[in-house]
């Protein structure tokens, strides 16, 4: 349901000028959504949904498509300089980093908000990620091997 609502929230900022939480509130219920506004401000936190000035000069929402790549875009650098090696045993990712690094590529890895992750933790030079199922895991590994030195 929430997955439902959410891709409704960003199909409706992308079709309407909405302005305010109350305006995406009534088109919601319109779509036949039965929310409350403290729920569209949470899906709003959620989706990371921002206000920018339109052509017509009004501030309307706005889905972070563009801030997500150039998201990407840094935590593949911070990888790339900043990983020694990557793998995987059934559902965990084990990725190993220079000294005092692993923190940070766990954070950067953390706001990439990947559905399949259950959880992260780092250490000084060491990140466990445990995901969903081996096929995840498997594939994560591809990735961060894609941008490993």
């Amino acid at each position: 349901m929430k997955s439902n609502r959410h891709t409704k929230i960003v199909e409706l900022i992308n079709r309407f000028p909405i302005t305010t939480q109350e305006e995406l509130l009534e088109y919601l219920k319109e779509e036949g959504f039965d929310v409350t506004q403290s729920t569209v401000s949470r899906d709003i936190k959620k989706l990371r949904l921002t206000k920018a000035l339109d052509s017509n000069g009004k501030y309307r929402y706005q889905a972070p498509s563009q801030n997500l790549n150039v998201a990407k875009n840094g935590f593949f650098s911070l990888i790339d300089t900043s990983v020694v090696s990557v793998d995987y045993a059934m559902n965990m990712v084990v990725v190993k980093t220079y000294a005092g690094m692993a923190q940070a590529v766990c954070a950067a890895f953390d706001s990439m908000q990947y559905d399949s992750i259950v959880g992260t933790i780092a250490g000084d030079d060491t990140i466990f990620i445990v995901c969903k199922n081996e096929e995840s895991a498997r594939a994560y590994t591809q990735e961060f091997l894609k941008y490993v030195i």
